[in-house]
């Protein structure tokens, strides 16, 4: 299998290789040469009638379900002591997946960093456990790496469900730095990038779970927020709002056109027209029923079969509705829909969503709270984003050689 690469131009500590230009002490192995015994065994199959108590396994599932092994989610498998021996996992093992439904499953590595209990592998993923002398975390982060991706998508057997067989990996070839040192040095540059992802990814995760506690406060009058009193009135939207389908269709979209066009799920499309300018809030009437609602103030058009609310009354704010339509519109379209081929809703569905509503200026208070906190998680989700687009640089870059860190 050769790996081949754009980059052809030298430059001094260098050098010319069927992978491209690598540094001088760098080799080109196969992954044979560096995993224990010179092979990539496939775990054990047992009946699924002798699961639910005894071993952990790691199996398909665990590897689909993250980069590092979870051992709290693992099940359990009737072995015995030679059984368990012969397939046991250890910390520092790298399992790969060895079948698929889907083409990009396949070929899924996932990384032992940490094991509760003596733990097995089953027959649908392989144990690449390494040598001494190389580091195992850097050769889990170098088959994660698109190189090796373009190999899998080559050799994989499609019949139905995709296959990669053992014999298979054992040829991957890897670029490999001179000394574990180095090896170290990419992988803590990298897994420490990891962390940064992985800590903003749960910060995100609590801050929607604030926003989520604060809408049902704010949005219910259980909590009110400074100086205001007085009482709630039930609102209908037909009532406060004009509400109507688009003209354009899916074909109608260009790839950079000037303006937002909003379709039929959450992605929103561009388009080089508008026929709307000001606040709305934007649904689709088929697909994802009451779960997509949009709000935009400014220039857009949009579909036949999404609903434009819009034209709130004075006495209204069309932020506040948009948040009171993301709390509570799903179950209320989820009721009212119209079972057909495609589940899909009608205009008086929206006409009749009630919901309740201050004095416009708390309404105005309580959306400006709510924005805030979206603007904050917008920022925070952009950062990860940026983060995970600077990691697949750093990977580029560290994995091949072009940058080193000693």
């Amino acid at each position: 299998m050769v790996i081949t690469s754009k980059d052809t131009k030298l430059r001094p500590g260098y050098k010319q290789t069927e992978a491209g230009v690598i540094p001088e002490d760098w080799e080109i192995i196969t992954l044979k040469r560096i995993v224990q015994n010179n092979r990539i065994p496939s775990g054990i199959y047992k009946e699924k009638e002798l699961y639910g108590s005894g071993t952990k396994i790691i199996k398909l599932g665990d590897v689909f379900g993250g980069d590092y092994f979870e051992s709290h989610n693992a099940q359990r498998v009737i072995l015995s002591r030679k059984e368990l021996l012969k397939n046991q996992v250890f910390v520092g093992d790298i399992i790969i997946s060895l079948a698929s439904v889907k083409l990009e499953g396949v070929g899924k590595v996932m990384y032992v960093n940490n094991l509760e209990e003596e733990t097995a592998f089953d027959h649908n993923v392989a144990l690449i456990r390494t040598n001494k002398d190389c580091d195992s975390e850097y050769i889990f982060y170098y088959l994660k790496s698109d190189k090796i991706r373009d190999v899998i998508r080559q050799f994989s057997t499609q019949v139905g469900t995709t296959f990669l067989k053992s014999s298979t990996i054992q040829e991957f070839k890897i670029l490999l730095p001179p000394t574990k040192h180095e090896q170290i040095a990419i992988t803590t540059t990298l897994s420490d990038t990891e962390a940064l992802i992985e800590h903003l990814n749960k910060l995100i995760s609590k801050k929607r779970d604030i926003k989520q506690a604060t809408l049902q406060q704010l949005l219910t009058s259980k909590t009110r927020l400074p100086g205001f009193s007085g009482e709630w009135e039930v609102r209908k939207l037909g009532d406060v709002s004009e509400i109507k389908t688009g003209k354009k269709n899916n074909e109608d979209k260009v790839e950079s056109g000037a303006y937002p066009f909003f379709v039929r799920s959450q992605t929103v499309e561009r388009i080089n027209t508008y026929s709307f300018d000001g606040e709305a809030i934007l649904v689709p009437g088929e697909g994802g029923i009451g779960n997509i609602i949009h709000y935009i103030n400014g220039k857009f058009d949009y579909h036949q079969r999404v609903y434009k609310i819009s034209e709130f009354g004075c006495d209204f704010c069309g932020k506040f509705v948009y948040y009171c339509m993301f709390l509570n519109f799903n179950k209320h379209a989820s009721r009212n829909s119209v079972k057909a081929t495609v589940d899909s809703l009608r205009l008086p569905t929206f006409q009749e969503f009630e919901f309740l509503a201050p004095s416009f200026k708390e309404q105005k208070a309580i959306a400006a709270v709510l924005t805030d906190m979206d603007a904050e998680i917008s920022a925070l989700e952009q950062k990860c984003d940026k983060t995970r687009a600077l990691k697949q640089g750093m990977m580029q870059e560290l994995l091949t050689g072009k940058t080193r860190l000693i």
